[in-house]
């Protein structure tokens, strides 16, 4: 019997959100700024707030230092009635920190890891995990731990959950091509429009969700404002974007996957999948910090309700 509805793998971290800051001070300089506000960061851990919002029964599994910010964290997931259970905490790292700087417009980041670098899927309890009915992993890093997570992933399919993993950037440039291995074991695969072109080689979105459908059966690839597509048993669809103003884009990514997910775990078609999760990304980068924004049920409905004609638009087969 799976006692949750999800158990999601990955980072968490604090995020410091500067507002207003037009220039680096230079050394020496002080300059002032319209606000900073502490939000929980990480895609993982966003993912896992969004979809908690959404009214499913989550567990998060990671790593936290032993500090203010980890117990903060740690608060934060408990208001939402994440499960905490599984979190490890570091002996020797404190809890990783992201500085975003001016997120109205070209976002810049100053990032400690921390406690994050520690995360080893291959020391994890998957018996643990397994109490989830679905798993929803992060923090691929190509060859680096791509054994281990295929590994895990085998394992997990073993153990009867669905899995989804959203791939995310390549910091080495490598776009590693054992990606596909991986893909064959994930129920459904997300990565953002960029992503998809650097791991295939291909410049149209269409022949990258070909490519790709080769090794899974359900891929689904994010446009930003433009919405996103899937691709699911050689049947391919895409769904616009709605038209908001944002005023911080971060987590809109992981925000889209929660209402993806919460879509698939719910039974729900693939268009009714594509509207839930741009609703959740575009409602995410209404407000500062990459959860603020995100809705519950009530919400999503109401959302859709007052964008009719929009939400009208979001079924077009290709």
């Amino acid at each position: 019997m799976n006692k949750f509805d999800a158990v999601v793998i990955g980072d968490a971290n604090i995020d410091l959100v500067v507002v207003g800051c037009n220039q680096i001070p230079l050394p020496g300089q002080e300059i002032f700024v319209e606000d900073m506000l502490l939000h929980v960061g990480g895609g993982a851990a966003l993912f896992t707030i969004s979809l908690a919002k959404l009214g499913l029964h989550v567990a998060f599994n990671g790593v936290l230092g032993d500090d203010g910010y980890g117990h903060y964290i740690r608060e934060q997931f408990e208001q939402y009635g994440i499960d905490t259970n599984l979190i490890l905490t570091s002996q020797t790292s404190r809890t990783g920190i992201t500085i975003a700087i001016n997120p109205e417009q070209d976002r810049s980041f100053i990032t400690y890891a921390g406690s994050n670098a520690e995360m080893q899927v291959s020391e994890l309890d998957l018996a643990q995990v397994a109490l989830g009915r679905h798993v929803h992993v992060t923090g691929y890093r190509g060859r680096r731990n791509h054994d281990e997570f295929v590994a895990m992933a085998k394992k997990l399919k073993e153990m009867g959950v669905t899995l989804s993993c959203d791939v995310g950037w390549d910091d080495t440039g490598e776009w590693y091509s054992g990606v596909f291995e991986l893909m064959r074991y994930v129920d459904v695969f997300l990565m953002n429009e960029t992503e998809a072109h650097h791991y295939t080689g291909f410049e149209h979105i269409d022949d990258s969700l070909s490519y790709m459908s080769g090794f899974c059966k359900h891929v689904v690839v994010k446009l930003g404002p433009q919405g996103a597509v899937t691709m699911k048993d050689g049947l391919q669809t895409s769904s616009p974007g709605f038209s908001v103003k944002a005023v911080d884009t971060t987590g809109a990514g992981d925000s889209f996957n929660a209402g993806y997910i919460y879509g698939f775990l719910t039974g729900l078609n693939v268009e009714t999948c594509l509207l839930y999760g741009n609703v959740c990304g575009a409602m995410s980068v209404g407000a500062y910090g990459g959860s603020t924004g995100t809705p519950d049920r009530e919400g999503l409905e109401a959302f859709i309700r007052q964008n009719k004609q929009q939400a009208s638009d979001h079924s077009e087969v290709g």
